[in-house]
């Protein structure tokens, strides 16, 4: 059985942990950070840019750039990039499947469950969204839990 991870799918920042000899270990990322900006960016060639290379061009590039898209999840709310319309769980998913690609590395093994994290204020809708956000990054959601 593979390592679920932990995630802490946050506002302005994200992280990732897994729980080794009974401790939770922050995962660093690709940069060596222990958090990730929870920002995602299209370049002009079409290219998709998460976490601090999105969060860097931001200034450069701010119609193409999304943020804060936390503060979505559970409406209706789309983000139109080239025409193309993305749900707030794509944006997060986005983001989700980059701090799966950080723990894979970091475990050397493929990851497929998680618990995720949310506000205690999160609503149903909310909720389930952050749950299909995780479903569509490639994740079984196994818990979402309220934050601390």
């Amino acid at each position: 059985m593979g390592k679920i991870i932990g995630i802490d799918l946050g506002t302005t920042n994200s992280c990732v942990a897994v729980m080794e000899g009974g401790e939770a270990v922050v995962i660093a990322n690709a940069e060596g950070a222990r958090t990730t900006p929870s920002v995602v960016a299209f370049a002009k060639t079409g290219e998709r840019m998460v976490g601090q290379v999105a969060k860097r061009q931001a200034i450069t590039n701010p119609d193409r750039t999304i943020s804060s898209i936390k503060r979505e999840m559970g409406t209706s709310h789309k983000v139109t990039i080239d025409n193309k319309n993305y749900t707030p769980q794509e944006i997060s998913a986005m983001i989700l499947q980059k701090l799966k690609a950080d723990a894979e590395s970091y475990l050397g093994q493929t990851v497929t469950e998680a618990v995720i994290t949310v506000p205690a204020y999160f609503t149903d809708a909310q909720r389930q969204a952050t749950k299909d956000a995780g479903k569509i990054a490639g994740l079984d959601v196994k818990r979402i839990i309220n934050e601390p």
